[in-house]
């Protein structure tokens, strides 16, 4: 009878046990692929996805240590988990507790602010400007409600992206509330690209430096919240192991010849120039070549910048184009010399020569330095008090200060703009959890070094505009430059 006997019905919901795992295999295989295409169209701050800038060429990032799924994963996570409800939405100004001091009046640079912005004072910015300046810039800063979201557009060499990224979160975490909404192209390259001249309109770009001939906004650099690639940390830490460094000797005592040492292979004139005036008995100057090599090899152990002030000179030399040594270089307390430059940053527009520096003429390099070694060496009172003046400019020159230029410059920049900023479509928040995601090991420390706290006071008080003024200090700087006599 078992051979005649009926099987029980099929369910006819029921699927095989293989067809489900068909499904989720298919299934699985789409989220994969769907998650792999976003990996592949997202653009990050460390440079997935991205490729170097076409005006300024230098090797492309290697992520080849990693695995294609690690990569996706971290991306995704970074990009699109890291920040999420812990990222506040301030809508009310910080309650400052500190009383605002009357006399707390920014330094006088401040007043390039008004100075750079004054090319939109009339028409103002709009968004055509800033579609127009796009193909220069690196990345897109928009602030929106206290929240930063960046569009990226091309890599920026070494860390410059995550450590000028890290500034402008700091801000907002300096002065919650306060930054106004914002849309900023910046671009993270040496060279000024926006000329003024008559056939060119005026449309504006940020970046770490300017010239007379440019409209690009100079912005304080990411080696201010440090520079892991040459293990040089945040300002505040540099600034202080370079004074106390400085001290070490008296100036009477410091070698009596002009110091220098640095990279002349970036297609540098001027550097390739100074390479002829090693020779402290003829030029009375010292010329070291960096091997970068060697040095990264051994942690830059041999260049920290807090040994190299034993000299009572130091020259500062542009290298492509502007170069953050400048900084480090007046933090010596020794006598600044300066070759001429081309490049302005945002502070050194308030140096002066013969008062915080002897200039240094680009197309007699060694008989300059030849010149102003002797001068300095024959008024050693007058020498050392140039030295110890650009020494209090740079100590003034602190985070409270770099914050409050930031403050400024974001603030009269944004009154200029005639339309509202939104979120671009392709811009991703960024928040200190993303970073610290996308953070290796090393730039962490980094990170962690230079976060700052919410202000109790507010910031300096900007100065009016004082566009005659700016003039008339260019005029009376020019003069002494061009004197054919270097030194009274």
């Amino acid at each position: 009878m078992g051979l005649f006997e009926r099987k029980p019905n099929r369910n006819p919901n029921s699927v095989p046990l293989f067809g489900v795992l068909l499904v989720v295999l298919l299934l699985t295989a789409i989220f994969l692929l769907e998650v792999d295409n976003l990996a592949t169209q997202t653009k990050t701050i460390i440079g997935y996805n991205l490729k170097p800038t076409p005006w300024h060429e230098f090797p492309a990032k290697n992520f080849n240590n990693e695995t294609k799924i690690a990569r996706a994963s971290k991306i995704i996570q970074c990009s699109y988990f890291s920040c999420g409800i812990r990222s506040s939405n301030v809508k009310y100004p910080y309650p400052f507790t500190g009383e605002s001091n009357k006399s707390n009046r920014c330094p006088g640079f401040f007043r390039w602010i008004h100075h750079d912005l004054k090319p939109w004072s009339e028409t103002r910015i709009s968004y055509e400007h800033l579609m127009e300046v796009k193909k220069f810039a690196s990345f897109r800063v928009v602030i929106i409600g206290g929240k930063l979201y960046v569009d990226y557009y091309y890599d920026c060499v070494q860390n410059r992206a995550m450590f000028t990224i890290w500034g402008f979160l700091q801000l907002l975490k300096r002065y919650p509330g306060r930054i106004p909404d914002v849309d900023m192209m910046f671009d993270c390259m040496d060279k000024p690209v926006v000329e003024r001249n008559e056939s060119v309109k005026p449309v504006p770009i940020f970046r770490y430096c300017t010239t007379p001939n440019h409209y690009d906004i100079p912005f304080p650099d990411w080696s201010f919240w440090g520079w892991p690639e040459t293990n040089i940390g945040p300002w505040e830490e540099e600034f202080q192991s370079i004074k106390e460094g400085s001290q070490r000797q008296s100036w009477r005592k410091k070698y009596p010849y002009a110091y220098w040492k640095g990279n002349p292979d970036v297609v540098s004139p001027i550097r390739e120039a100074l390479l002829q005036c090693n020779d402290t008995v003829q030029w009375g100057a010292l010329i070291m070549r960096q091997n970068w090599t060697q040095e990264a090899l051994d942690g830059f152990k041999q260049s920290k910048l807090s040994t190299q002030c034993n000299h009572r000179y130091k020259i500062y030399a542009e290298g492509y184009a502007w170069s953050v040594s400048l900084k480090y270089i007046l933090s010596c307390g020794c006598v600044p010399l300066i070759i001429n430059p081309k490049y302005d940053d945002f502070f050194s527009r308030g140096l002066f020569p013969k008062k915080n520096y002897l200039p240094i003429s680009p197309e007699n390099i060694c008989p300059s330095i030849k010149t102003a070694v002797e001068w300095g060496n024959a008024h050693p009172a007058q020498a050392e008090a140039i030295g110890k003046s650009v020494q209090r400019f740079m100590e003034s020159l602190n985070i409270d200060r770099i914050y409050d230029y930031m403050y400024h410059l974001i603030v009269e920049y944004a009154k200029l703009l005639d339309f509202k900023p939104v979120r671009p479509t392709s811009a991703l928040e960024e928040c200190v959890d993303s970073l610290y995601c996308f953070a290796d090991q090393n730039q962490t420390r980094f990170l962690a070094r230079s976060a700052t706290l919410p202000s109790q006071t507010p910031p300096c008080r900007l100065p009016g505009q004082a566009n005659r003024q700016i003039d008339r200090m260019i005029e009376e700087k020019n003069k002494i430059i061009d004197s054919p006599q270097l030194l009274m």
